[in-house]
């Protein structure tokens, strides 16, 4: 340590230099933040250069999932809290006998899907390979929901598709490993859509669609995979 040697005062760099080096910097930070991060994250383009590399569709994504999931919450808010009010002055209704059926979970078997199926838009049929099959119909600006439970490692493969129209999706998860939700994937504008998910966490892991065109759209949902109930 005492034999190191010092730079002498004609080596540091003087003050000029070190603003000169911090001007350039913050012009740099400036020009990523302009042309990368205001497209990617909030949809913004003031050069035009987010677009040519499609940094700017990826920040409208996110800006309109993000708008719709708030949308949504503030919605469930809305319906428990005027479910809770209803609750608490309602009479306590008379037990109800348990049926067999009423103990089926959700997507326990190819006749439970279909019947739900039918119900939600129309019948489908369970094709070969499939475990379960879904379909939702959404009217313009609705949004529906499909959530599997899964335990961290499960996994999933699906295919999903619609009859006309377009839909925006986010596969995601509001029990993600850090307590919040995590996407594991989003998309706008598709018509179809096929993959393999991992279950980052315990908890309920699906889709959410809101339909973005003019027209009334039939979602089709095909499952298979390692997990338990499906709920919406």
């Amino acid at each position: 340590m005492y034999n190191a040697d010092l730079p002498s005062r004609a080596e540091l760099p003087s003050s000029r230099q070190l603003l000169r080096s911090t001007a350039i910097a913050l012009v740099v930070a400036v020009l990523v933040l302009v042309a990368v991060v205001l497209p990617a994250e909030y949809g913004l383009d003031p050069t035009g250069i987010g677009r040519v590399l499609g940094l700017t569709e990826m920040g409208e994504i996110k800006r309109q999932l993000a708008a719709e999931a708030e949308a949504e919450a503030g919605a469930l808010v809305g319906a428990a809290s005027a479910a809770g009010a209803a609750d608490s002055s309602a009479t306590p209704a008379p037990p109800i006998s348990e049926s067999p059926a009423a103990d089926a979970p959700v997507g326990s078997s190819e006749s439970a899907v279909a019947a739900g199926a039918g119900q939600a838009g129309g019948p489908v049929e369970t094709t070969d390979g499939w475990r379960d099959v879904f379909s939702r119909t959404l009217a313009p600006a609705e949004g529906e929901e499909i959530k599997l439970t899964m335990q961290r490692g499960d996994s999933a493969v699906y295919e999903w598709s619609v009859d006309r129209g377009h839909l925006n999706s986010d596969l995601h998860t509001d029990d993600g490993p850090d307590g919040g939700s995590l996407s594991y994937r989003q998309g706008r504008a598709e018509e179809r859509v096929s993959g393999e998910f991992t279950a980052a966490s315990d908890g309920a892991h699906g889709w959410f669609w809101r339909n973005r065109s003019d027209e009334v759209v039939t979602v089709t949902l095909r499952l298979r995979g390692t997990y338990g109930a499906v709920r919406d």
